[in-house]
């Protein structure tokens, strides 16, 4: 009877935290995902498409949208922005990937993560921010430019850094829509994690690397108090297999604070990078608590 009580006790709480909108998502991921055409960096039409459903989206909540074009060879690709709260305050970078690699639909990679910033933007109320959001969705950070400048958030975050513009962190949002109560359900980079996270992959994780600065150790101990579902952190080296594998990477390199929020990626979900990478693989209830989270911690960071 205890645990009973414990768990509806949960299940309340969560009821009365919860903002995002599940048949919202679903929404956006059927607008996302053209299951005939992927959205790839050799299909320059259908990223368009997606980028302009981004902006529009973008363009209904930010004070601000714009498009961050840039020229990779004879191609142009667009990053989108939307802006929240004083445009003079120390900004917070969220930013997602909407491109996938080679011909997949890539719910979890990364319609999720864009789905996130797109919620984000829905809901944030800027009466509450101490500091400018602003909301980026990259191009291009799939193979085969992952890990060059022609990767969107290198562009963005060149930007940054050229224009001096003062940046109190970054969080980016890598698959969050993938979650396993099964056993054996998650695997790590190194085998001793598992007696720290456990096997099954029914957790979200914030991701940061040695020495990650004021924002990352802040953020990380914000949204571990919301408690909206089973959240853990991972602190370690840069070069570690996986801590790097996604957009924050580019702020590292420009000596930017910023964090990873994810199922793990690759560690957990085996469709990665493949074909079955599909919406019914989604764990809707369970995302949405993912970018309740992520909102919550914002209001939260002093």
């Amino acid at each position: 009877m205890r645990s009973l009580f414990f768990y509806v006790v949960f299940c309340v709480v969560n009821i009365a935290l919860s903002q995002s909108d599940t048949s919202i998502i679903k929404g956006h991921f059927s607008e996302i995902i053209n299951p005939n055409v992927a959205r790839n960096h050799e299909n320059i039409s259908e990223l368009n498409r997606v980028a302009n459903y981004i902006h529009n989206q973008f363009a209904t909540y930010g004070d601000s949208t714009v498009f961050q074009e840039y020229r990779v060879g004879n191609l142009t690709y667009k990053n989108v922005i939307t802006s929240f709260g004083d445009p003079l305050a120390p900004r917070i970078i969220i930013g997602a990937h909407y491109d996938v690699c080679g011909n997949q639909d890539g719910a979890d990679d990364n319609a999720s993560g864009i789905i996130g910033l797109l919620e984000i933007a829905r809901q944030l109320d800027t009466s509450k921010l101490k500091f400018r959001v602003d909301l980026v969705a990259y191009s291009l950070e799939e193979p085969p430019f992952f890990r060059s400048e022609n990767m969107g958030s290198y562009v963005h975050a060149k930007y940054l850094y050229d224009n001096n513009i003062n940046v109190y962190g970054m969080i980016c949002l890598e698959m969050i829509g993938y979650f396993s109560d099964e056993k054996k359900s998650q695997s790590y980079p190194l085998g001793i994690l598992k007696l720290i996270y456990g096997g099954k992959g029914d957790f979200i994780t914030v991701v940061r690397k040695t020495n990650s600065g004021r924002f990352a150790r802040k953020y990380k101990s914000e949204i571990k108090k919301i408690k909206l579902l089973k959240t853990k952190s991972f602190q370690g080296p840069a070069n570690l297999v996986g801590i790097d594998f996604s957009d924050h990477l580019n702020y590292w390199k420009f000596g930017y604070s910023a964090v990873m929020i994810t199922n793990t990626g690759f560690f957990r979900n085996k469709n990665y990078h493949l074909k079955d990478d599909k919406v019914s693989t989604i764990d809707f209830y369970r995302m949405a608590l993912v970018i309740d989270e992520t909102i919550n911690a914002i209001y939260l960071l002093k």
